[in-house]
């Protein structure tokens, strides 16, 4: 879709309303959520990482997920975080993974970033994360000081 910037602004000019519909309308949905998550080896919907919004048709939504923690299990595997349409197995529209390479722990902070369109109505997006080993009971730590958060802003037409 072709980018639909607004127009410059002049003293004395009448502001329209199709310049108005041109502006970011700001957040959509927010979630956060301060409780940890154990994974397992199922792509399940991380505690807390739901939103639901009113989507209008072209435009454009910034989505972003954010895990402060992830941890990969203690031994040769990986930890993968998604966002989807839906649910759990719903459309993919991205995905973060901290891989490990040792018999160790591994943990990094993961973070998915998309700009999106939605066809005009309800929308839910979920957070959904994985592990290919539950051993050593990898987590997405979260905690006061470390929150996830999914958030939803919408940031102008397409």
């Amino acid at each position: 879709m072709a980018i639909n910037p607004n127009t410059d602004f002049t003293s004395g000019a009448i502001l329209t309303a199709d310049q108005m519909n041109r502006l970011p309308r700001g957040v959509m949905a927010r979630a956060t959520s301060t409780t940890s998550y154990t994974l397992t080896t199922t792509i399940t919907q991380a505690t807390g990482m739901s939103v639901t919004f009113t989507a209008v048709a072209n435009r454009y939504y910034k989505v972003t997920y954010f895990e402060p923690q992830g941890q990969t299990p203690n031994v040769l595997g990986n930890t993968q975080t998604y966002l989807r349409l839906t649910n759990a197995s719903g459309t993919g529209y991205g995905n973060n993974v901290i891989v490990n390479e040792t018999n160790v722990i591994d943990q990094a902070g993961m973070i998915i970033i998309k700009t999106l369109t939605f066809s005009a109505g309800s929308v839910t997006l979920v957070g959904c994360a994985n592990t290919s080993s539950t051993s050593g009971a990898p987590t997405l730590v979260r905690d006061s000081v470390r929150e996830a958060l999914l958030l939803v802003e919408d940031i102008g037409p397409a």
